[in-house]
């Protein structure tokens, strides 16, 4: 069954990182902030999460589909009471009890059932990574907006302290203006930067209450008397962590590890649809009692033994389609595979080199700012003199001014870009209490970073990992 692959992995290993730091990440990667009430902040949501509570209850629904399924590598034992009476027109009646025990029994002959059984439990497998993948998605949602609440809340003291700066100067302006010294116009616009920094205020406090709605909700609150008392100083960046191989996040993502456990439940599909055109082979026995009176009763038993053959002749192309389409299943979660991988390289090498251009953006910010500060308070200097117009005055103000918000939101996006490089690099934790283990998982074979199937073939049993309950 071979077939033309649109699309393939790098047969070679992949090349290593641009950067790399020489700090072990913590598994739970905030506590590399070393900051306590972000780390309370995310205790809470994963507590109190309802999406991580529902990935929760997707993953126990998981592990019974897969019980059930195992349930048919075992036999049926069923209890038989049947109890009837015929009566004829001339008076007479007729009583049969029937009391027994039968079994049935699927010999797995050709393994389809075991490999319906790898492929459930290779999908719970896939379904608890998926939950450690929502809880680091939700761990870094809730970071990233506990600190843009600090940057809002930084931003909001800032805007007060410009406010009253600006305030001041309007003072000025209208004491000038009285004793005419100056238009107008100038007054004008001060009381305009005036109202412009009072605007650019209710934005900021606009922007920190819908954060504080969205951290409720994170944390499984009601978001209409959320309150936050988060403080005004963002975290300085920890030191660069070490990324390792790159080789090294197929095992350690639980994304990563999601795809290629469903890759290997698709081919165990797979397995199961060709073991279907085979014949199947069921055996069943019966023990029963049969009795006219039911004081006869447990007085003869008649026990039985039989098997059934069953070989599909004509079956219009149905089994057949069902290959063809789980064939194409294996090759779609293959792609979904190599996608994922490359996407995880991907946003570990954005992260290190958005880090790297935002901590040069910074310094020009900064130098920036100083060059601003001094302007303008040359300009107050030569317009106080005569030697300025005003608009050159306001318009330095106005630029020192935004760039000091500017300079504060660059900070933040510097904090919020390391918390991606963390969650590009981090593995799984454990954000609840573990459920009781399902029972040895199918082997599974550790991903592979290179090469793709040039046909489909039953992949080999998978190897126990990554499956513990954490």
């Amino acid at each position: 069954m071979n077939r033309e692959v649109t699309s393939r992995l790098p047969t070679g290993p992949p090349p290593a990182f641009s950067s790399s730091g020489e700090t072990a990440m913590p598994d739970r990667w905030w506590f590399a902030f070393d900051d306590a009430a972000l780390n309370q902040q995310i205790a809470v949501s994963l507590d109190g999460s309802f999406t991580l509570a529902a990935a929760l209850e997707r993953l126990r629904a998981a592990r019974a589909v897969t019980r059930r399924e195992a349930s048919d590598l075992w036999p049926d034992l069923d209890g038989v009471d049947d109890a009837n009476s015929t009566f004829s027109t001339d008076g007479d009646e007729a009583t049969r009890l029937v009391l027994g025990l039968e079994a049935s029994y699927q010999v797995d002959l050709w393994g389809q059932i075991q490999s319906r059984v790898d492929a459930e439990r290779l999908r719970a497998s896939a379904t608890h990574a998926d939950y450690h993948a929502i809880a680091l998605t939700l761990s870094a949602d809730v970071a990233r907006t506990w600190y843009s609440l600090i940057e809002a809340h930084a931003q909001l003291e800032l805007l007060d302290r410009q406010i009253e700066t600006n305030r001041k100067g309007l003072q000025g302006q209208q004491a000038r203006f009285e004793v005419g010294l100056i238009r107008l116009p100038d007054l004008l616009r001060q009381e305009q930067l005036v109202e412009s920094t009072l605007e650019q205020a209710v934005v900021v406090q606009s922007r920190i209450a819908v954060l504080e709605h969205l951290l409720a909700v994170l944390q499984g609150r009601p978001p209409q008397d959320a309150t936050y008392e988060p403080g005004e100083d963002l975290p300085g960046l920890p030191p660069l962590p070490d990324t390792g191989l790159p080789a090294e996040l197929l095992d350690r993502r639980p994304d990563i590890r999601r795809e290629f456990l469903a890759l290997q439940a698709a081919d165990r599909d797979l397995a199961a649809a060709i073991t279907s055109q085979y014949p199947r082979i069921s055996l069943t026995s019966s023990l029963t009692n049969v009795a006219e009176h039911p004081e006869d009763l447990f007085r003869e038993w008649f026990f039985s033994i039989g098997s059934q053959l069953v070989a599909p002749l004509i079956d219009g192309g149905q089994r057949r389609a069902e290959i063809d389409r789980t064939a194409s299943v294996v090759y779609q979660r293959f792609n979904q595979y190599g996608e994922t991988v490359i996407n995880a390289y991907r946003e570990v090498e954005d992260s290190l080199i958005r880090e790297q251009y935002l901590i040069a953006r910074i310094e020009r910010l900064d130098n920036q700012t100083k060059l601003a500060s001094q302007s303008s308070t040359l300009l107050r200097e030569q317009y106080l003199i005569g030697d300025a117009d005003y608009l050159d005055v306001l318009s330095a103000i106005t630029a020192e001014q935004s760039l000091q918000r500017e300079t504060l939101s660059a900070r933040l996006e510097l904090v919020r870009t390391r918390i991606a490089l963390y969650l590009a690099l981090a593995g799984s934790f454990a954000p609840r209490s573990p459920l009781p283990p399902l029972g040895p998982p199918p082997a599974v074979e550790p991903a592979p970073a290179v090469g793709p199937p040039v046909a489909v073939e039953l992949l080999p049993a998978p190897s126990p990992e990554n499956d513990r309950d954490e």
